[in-house]
């Protein structure tokens, strides 16, 4: 049996399903690979993978896609990993760095400054040379993932993406969801998100083989920051998010 090609997001976040994946007998029915978010997404639209844990604004540029499983990476207000770091207020920034390792949340942040802080005429910039500082008293960036731990206190200005998304729509968001290029089967379907619920479950033991940071809470993080479940509120938030990622 040919194996299924994963790709999965290598940051914290990510590291519950991981856990299930390398913990289940499901790791031999399939070929994993690690990546950053924008790579991972990549992979998928070059069919280098037939499965990846995607960015979901990179659905888009698929020609076919279908959701495999019941969990994601989501949030339920703030999630503490996706940021703007800015140093004045966000309606008085004058240029946006974006995150090269970013797809959803540089499009997140984009959808947010056009339809709620209604601060869009700013400059974006997509391949700025350092993009993670913000020298200029009118300059902010976008960051994700374990970049931004413990980084909230270096800036004047900080807004968690997720956290603003939910105040502007009342809706929890998607960042990432498992998605596929091609029709999957429901066997491998049902065993996979079986494999990915035995990580979350295990979280407790996964904690454990953390590091300590005097910066960042881990346990809060996996366990209450983040929120697994795809549940149709989710899903609703997922493709309003679709649709105003169109409309930039």
């Amino acid at each position: 049996m040919n194996k299924i090609r994963i790709s999965a997001v290598s940051y914290t976040n990510t590291k519950p399903f991981i856990y299930g994946l390398q913990h289940t007998g499901i790791l031999e029915k399939i070929d994993l690979s690690l990546d950053n978010p924008s790579d991972c997404a990549q992979k998928l639209i070059d069919d280098v993978v037939d499965i990846g844990l995607i960015p979901v604004a990179a659905t888009l540029s698929l020609k076919y896609w279908e959701i495999v499983s019941d969990y994601c990476i989501g949030a339920i207000g703030a999630v503490n990993s996706v940021f703007i770091f800015s140093n004045c207020d966000i309606k008085d920034v004058k240029t946006l760095q974006l995150d090269p390792q970013s797809r959803s949340s540089n499009n997140l942040a984009r959808v947010l400054l056009k339809n709620y802080w209604k601060a869009d005429h700013l400059m974006i910039v997509e391949d700025a040379a350092d993009y993670a500082k913000s020298a200029g008293p009118y300059t902010a960036f976008v960051q994700i993932g374990d970049r931004t731990f413990g980084k909230k206190e270096q800036y004047p200005f900080v807004y968690d993406l997720a956290e603003e998304w939910q105040k502007f729509t009342g809706l929890p968001f998607v960042f990432a969801a498992w998605i596929a290029n091609k029709p999957i089967s429901s066997e491998f379907m049902a065993e996979f998100n079986q494999s990915l619920k035995y990580g979350l479950n295990h979280r407790g033991e996964l904690l454990k083989e953390l590091p300590s940071r005097p910066d960042f809470d881990f346990e809060d993080y996996l366990m209450h920051k983040l929120d697994f479940e795809l549940t149709e509120n989710k899903k609703k938030a997922l493709y309003l998010f679709l649709e105003y990622v169109k409309e930039l």
